[in-house]
């Protein structure tokens, strides 16, 4: 069985807006904020939500990193992390279409 090539992937997506706030209120909450912060490190690290999501997308040569390319200069910054977004958030905010999306967090020294 051959690897299929996936040339075009359209990675947008409309988030209802009553979905879209709630999971952007899981997503700054202050418990969940210091969960991420306290695995990044042994000292926790202040972290703020940037609002920013994105379906990731399948790799290729023109996008290596399995995200939209407007995306890939927070996967190289040392201020930024990006995580999957957890499945119960999604469940709670009732997005079921993209099945998967990923958060971008900026680092606050």
């Amino acid at each position: 069985m051959g690897l299929k090539i996936i040339e075009n992937f359209d990675a947008n997506f409309t988030l209802a807006p009553e979905a879209k706030e709630t999971l952007f209120n899981l997503l700054n909450h202050q418990d969940f904020l210091k969960q991420i912060s306290q695995q990044l490190s042994n000292r926790e690290i202040s972290i703020q939500f940037t609002e920013l999501i994105f379906q990731p997308v399948p790799y290729s040569s023109q996008t290596p990193k399995g995200m939209p390319i407007e995306f890939e200069k927070y996967h190289h910054s040392d201020e930024h992390i990006i995580i999957n977004v957890p499945p119960n958030f999604m469940f709670k905010a009732k997005i079921f279409k993209p099945s998967r999306l990923c958060a971008i967090y900026h680092l606050i020294k």
